[in-house]
Parts: C-alpha cells; sequence; structure tokens
C-alpha cells in the first residue's frame, strides 16, 4: 500500500507544475484522500481509468496495476488552489489526536506540536471506525470520532 506521503507529493508537484491532470496509484486511501480535497475545493473533478487515460468503462477491464484515480486539478485566475500540502503524521513519528485535540487545531489553537489550521485549511484524519474511516478535521469533530492526523492541504 503507497504511503501518504507519495500522494502528498505527487498533488503539490502537479500543482507547481501547472498540470491539468494528475493520475495516481488505485488505492482506498489515495480515494479517500482525493475524496476530501474534492468536497473542500481543492479539485474539480475525480474519475477512475487506466495508466492511458481517465477512462471508468476501461477500469474494470485491465488488472490491479494498471487502475489509476485521475484527479483534475482546479486553478483560479491562473493561479492554483491549493498551495501547500504536507503531511503530519509521518513513518517515524505517527500524530494521534483525541477529540479534544482535534477541537483545538481547529479553533485556531495549537494541540502537541501541530500548528492550528488557518483560513481555508484542512487536516486529514485516519479514524478508527470502519465507516467513516477517513474524514476533515472538522468532520470528525462533528461527529465525536478521533484518529491519526495524517496531512493538511491549503
Amino acid at each position: 500500500m503507497p504511503l501518504p506521503y507519495d500522494l502528498c507529493a505527487r498533488v503539490q508537484n502537479a500543482f507547481r507544475a501547472r498540470h491539468r491532470h494528475i493520475a495516481v496509484e488505485h488505492s482506498t486511501q489515495n480515494l479517500a484522500i482525493l475524496s476530501i480535497l474534492l468536497r473542500a475545493g481543492f479539485l474539480s473533478n475525480l474519475t477512475r481509468g487506466t495508466i492511458a487515460s481517465p477512462s471508468p468503462s476501461d477500469f474494470h477491464r485491465v488488472g490491479e496495476a494498471q487502475r489509476r484515480i485521475w484527479a483534475e486539478l482546479k486553478y483560479r485566475d491562473d493561479r492554483a488552489v491549493l498551495s501547500d500540502m504536507s503531511l503530519v503524521s509521518m513513518p517515524s513519528r505517527r500524530v494521534f489526536m483525541d477529540v479534544g485535540e482535534i477541537r483545538r487545531i481547529c479553533s485556531g489553537r495549537r494541540a502537541q506540536t501541530i500548528k492550528p489550521l488557518g483560513l481555508g485549511e484542512i487536516a486529514v484524519v485516519k479514524t478508527k471506525n470502519r465507516e467513516h474511516e477517513w474524514l476533515e478535521a472538522r468532520e470528525a469533530l462533528v461527529l465525536g470520532l478521533d484518529g491519526e492526523v495524517v496531512c493538511r492541504a491549503r
């Protein structure tokens, strides 16, 4: 399974290189994180496809190694909507937060060693709840779920 730092680096580099689309490996983790970015308004569209093209019909015909998630990057006034995407929890240092700590970073206060979320900034949280495994920090706060803060985007 690919680690989240690979997705963060690919998305950030694609925005900086002014690409229109990006293809990432198909996995539950990548799909969940990209879906959160789509809901937050950083991406225009998500579709499944193959290495060659974003084609949902071809997605089911190819093998697992050929499957990709295609994300259409969003630009406003010829400027990238996403300016920075960085990892919070790293393989060498996992960052787990309870509901109180998630509330602190969402309300503009520091929790542990994590800076507070700024205006228009989101944090992706991985919870142990099977129904709501990947959430944005504010969604996790509303549902009262704690978990690992994986990455943040602004």
